[in-house]
């Protein structure tokens, strides 16, 4: 494998664990009923821990790979002078606190036991939200400087912020709509979902509007080229277009159908999540090849 084919399945590997982290973390913590939340941490505790492990180790992996692009390939990647003058760049900087912050999350996962259990789920929350809002600070996110590099750092934060909250709850609802179907969490499962899809219009909305001020704020308009990134970001485009229709046909169509058509509604519905998790995870690869590549 190539040095960038590494660094964009590096990437992919952290967006990934880091927006399952936030979204499982937001569900037990802020949308699931008070007495459900240690249970569903419980049951989500698999989740919670290899995205955790996986963030950190995919944040290592990126300072590497971006050690060895700095270098001269492979070999530079474990030379300690060219990690030192990376952590001294931009990208550097933003990335040790990255490394700091995973490392936080894992030693508090590890002593969870000593920690009251609504507690540790909230640090962890923190902590990953904290380093997914570091990401704002990196990449084609940092390229403008003075107010409209604050405003372009901020619509960043927002999009990566909603964008966690709508694809990284996807995970925890499927395991919702399958503990829907035992009446000891019925109540409590739909209750979590309900305000998962409550909110998960706004950060859909969200996802959209900040997609489009980060497009204008890189390429401008109208572009002035048509190039690979352009057309990445179209099929970008297309792709958030079919898992909006996806969780519009789930919330709208199947949803309503629960009482009358039973099993066959709530499997159709689990289908199609799953669908949309994947679809996601290609948008999240495709995020991965925006980084190397240049804007215009």
């Amino acid at each position: 494998m190539s040095l960038t084919g590494f660094y964009i399945l590096c990437r992919w590997l952290h967006f990934c664990a880091l927006m399952s982290l936030v979204g499982a973390g937001v569900t037990t913590t802020l949308l699931a009923p008070a007495r459900y939340r240690a249970d569903l941490t419980r049951r989500l505790m698999p989740l919670i821990r290899v995205s955790t492990g996986l963030t950190l180790l995919s944040a290592l992996l990126l300072l590497a790979a971006q050690t060895g692009q700095m270098g001269d390939g492979w070999q530079d990647t474990l030379e300690g002078d060219i990690w030192l003058a990376v952590l001294q760049t931009q990208f550097g900087r933003a990335w040790q606190w990255q490394l700091a912050l995973a490392v936080l999350c894992c030693l508090v996962l590890c002593f969870r036991r000593r920690l009251s259990g609504q507690l540790c789920q909230q640090t962890v929350l923190l902590l990953a939200v904290l380093q997914l809002c570091g990401l704002a600070f990196t990449g084609h996110a940092a390229m403008l400087d003075g107010w409209s590099g604050v405003f372009q750092r901020a619509n960043q934060t927002v999009h990566l912020l909603s964008a966690a909250f709508w694809a990284g709850g996807l995970l925890p609802v499927v395991y919702l709509m399958r503990a829907a179907r035992s009446p000891e969490h019925r109540y409590d499962a739909i209750s979590t979902m309900m305000r998962f899809s409550r909110y998960g219009h706004l950060a859909v909305m969200l996802v959209v509007i900040s997609g489009v001020i980060n497009a204008l704020l890189l390429l401008g308009w109208p572009p002035a080229s048509f190039r690979l990134y352009s057309q990445l970001l179209v099929l970008k485009s297309l792709l958030v277009g079919v898992m909006m229709g996806i969780a519009l046909f789930n919330r709208y169509w199947l949803v309503p159908r629960f009482q009358h058509s039973g099993a066959g509604a709530q499997q159709s519905f689990i289908t199609s999540t799953l669908v949309e998790i994947a679809l996601a995870a290609v948008v999240l690869l495709v995020v991965g090849i925006f980084a190397t590549l240049e804007p215009a």
